[in-house]
């Protein structure tokens, strides 16, 4: 039990953006619970923040399941202590022309990306209202902003999370709870870019594609902000993306 402790859970938590917000927060003294839908998939970097000194737990649940979530949500407060800072990181970059994409597909995506954001973070809202403290961070994308040419489906999901990242931030404002979406513009240092745009993945060396580590500094900020200078939208993008 670590009841005295405070959580952060990230839900989508990666190999890259989301395990680096996780190991951002553990080193600041926060037990890290994250979650993807499979658990083993979420064991190396259980394993690194706790070789780091850190406290993690790993947690396999479908984020789009209702029932599922609030499960998870009941476990975490109950059995190791209250969530002080919530992380959407679900993401569905799926490219396809509007001529064929199709109604299960489209569903799909806005279910991974917009529905799934609304459950999690509804179930700990109603927990963080009792305390009248917390942060609730959403990971947006350009596509939030304005969708581009064959992404209609990832488009209307970022721009549904975007809505709803403002609807509760009036909402819970007051309530002393800061919500707050981070517009990510621009190719991340992952796996996924090295082996599929190369040409992208040299510009590294150049500081020209986002490091997970620099992104998850910046939601480690945004949790650490006074109330009287709370920042609702934060965009970062590196210095050569075209804007």
């Amino acid at each position: 039990m670590t009841h005295n402790k405070k959580i952060v859970l990230v839900v989508g938590a990666g190999d890259a953006t989301g395990g680096a917000i996780a190991k951002r927060f553990a080193r600041e003294g926060y037990v890290a619970c994250v979650t993807r839908r499979t658990a083993d998939k979420l064991q190396p970097l259980v394993d690194s923040i706790q070789a780091a000194g850190g406290e993690a737990h790993g947690f396999a649940c479908d984020a789009r399941k209702e029932e599922d979530v609030i499960a998870l949500i009941e476990q975490i407060e109950t059995q190791l202590g209250p969530i002080e800072a919530f992380v959407f990181n679900i993401g569905a970059n799926v490219p396809c022309s509007i001529l064929e994409e199709t109604a299960r597909k489209y569903f799909k995506i806005w279910e991974m990306a917009c529905f799934s954001g609304f459950l999690n973070a509804r179930e700990v809202a109603k927990r963080m209202v009792t305390r009248h403290r917390g942060t609730i961070l959403f990971t947006g994308a350009t596509a939030g902003l304005r969708g581009a040419a064959g992404f209609a489906a990832f488009a209307g999901a970022k721009h549904g999370i975007r809505a709803l990242a403002q609807s509760m931030a009036r909402e819970l404002g007051p309530m002393n709870i800061h919500v707050a979406h981070i517009v990510v513009d621009g190719a991340i240092d992952t796996d996924f870019i090295r082996d599929n745009f190369p040409q992208k993945y040299a510009l590294k060396d150049q500081d020209g594609i986002l490091n997970p580590e620099h992104i998850a500094d910046n939601y480690w900020f945004l949790h650490s902000q006074p109330r009287d200078a709370w920042t609702f939208e934060l965009d970062l993008r590196p210095w050569n993306e075209p804007w």
